[in-house]
């Protein structure tokens, strides 16, 4: 047992020490095809691609996490990040049926919404942005899968930090005049507090009325208690895991930069220029997707959702 615990922690780093993409984007690819692999009425989420975006050090690894379930690192992780996908994925499918006409991904790393959800090819326009290095990566990924580029989808590299992605977006196409939605995943707490300001200002100053975004979320406190890693139960991590936590991302070079003020979801989205805001708690999506079988699965309490409607 100790034997197979060190090999999966040897390939789980190794996997890690990958370069020319972002970290996250394999993760949360790794997440997404974990998940995929279960059972039809037990999996929270499903996408057919996600392995096609795995090393394959993280392939090793999610057979034996396959294999088993207790191997899987930070389960309270693993399922809120499903029940993200799906509850993002939900989201998009209502919209279409009422009229969608733009899908913006920021940070869409190896999001493939564009690719999986019925209704968008044909009749929505799909923009995808981010890191240049990430999105070379994507590219050939998605040449690979398919043979080609889809003509619904505009593929836009941005540096958010440093360059303007709202510019970018216009150069690329982007109409202000159409009905849209923003997808913020896994992004913003990524993200320096201006750049998130910037970020939420231009689109509600550049949609059409009646446009929305969604985005995940965590709160400021919750960055110096665990830098939002956690296991099976948050309230176990202690001030050493905090400490390891933050060194860990920071040392990838993905750490966390932004969080909500507690308690001031609504008015820091109000003043952006947005209204009815819906905020989804850990404990909201939990009674949504972890029914039945998977009611005993974990979720981390520090992971949270948001909509919002353009004013």
């Amino acid at each position: 047992m100790e034997k197979m615990d060190n090999t999966r922690n040897k390939t789980f780093e190794t996997a890690e020490k990958k370069k020319g993409s972002s970290i996250t984007a394999e993760n949360v690819a790794f997440v997404r095809a974990l998940e995929s692999l279960k059972p039809e009425g037990e999996r929270i989420c499903y996408d057919p691609y996600a392995s096609r975006f795995l090393s394959p050090q993280y392939l090793v690894f999610m057979e034996m996490a396959a294999h088993d379930p207790s191997k899987t690192p930070f389960p309270g992780v693993h399922n809120s990040l499903s029940a993200r996908v799906r509850y993002f994925d939900d989201f998009v499918k209502k919209l279409i049926n009422e009229g969608l006409e733009q899908l913006i991904i920021l940070g869409a790393g190896y999001d493939t919404r564009a690719y999986r959800i019925e209704g968008l090819r044909g009749n929505v326009k799909v923009f995808e942005i981010d890191h240049p290095e990430t999105q070379s990566v994507k590219i050939e990924k998605i040449k690979d899968i398919f043979g080609s580029l889809p003509d619904h989808v505009e593929y836009v590299s941005v540096d958010f930090e440093t360059e303007d992605f709202g510019q970018r977006l216009l150069e690329h196409g982007y109409k202000k005049s159409q009905k849209t939605v923003f997808i913020i995943e896994g992004l913003i707490y990524y993200l320096p507090p201006k750049a998130v300001d910037e970020m939420l200002y231009f689109i509600s100053k550049n949609s059409e009325t009646g446009s929305a975004i969604i985005f995940d979320y965590v709160y400021e406190s919750s960055i110096y208690r665990t830098n939002g890693i956690c296991g099976v139960q948050c309230t176990a991590c202690n001030q050493n895991e905090i400490k390891n936590a933050t060194k860990d991302m920071a040392q990838k070079g993905e750490p966390y930069k932004f969080g909500v003020k507690d308690g001031m979801l609504e008015s820091f989205i109000s003043q952006h220029g947005f209204s009815r805001i819906c905020n989804v708690t850990s404990e909201d999506y939990k009674k949504i997707y972890f029914k039945g079988i998977n009611e005993s699965r974990p979720v981390c309490c520090l992971s949270n959702f948001a909509h919002a409607i353009v004013k």
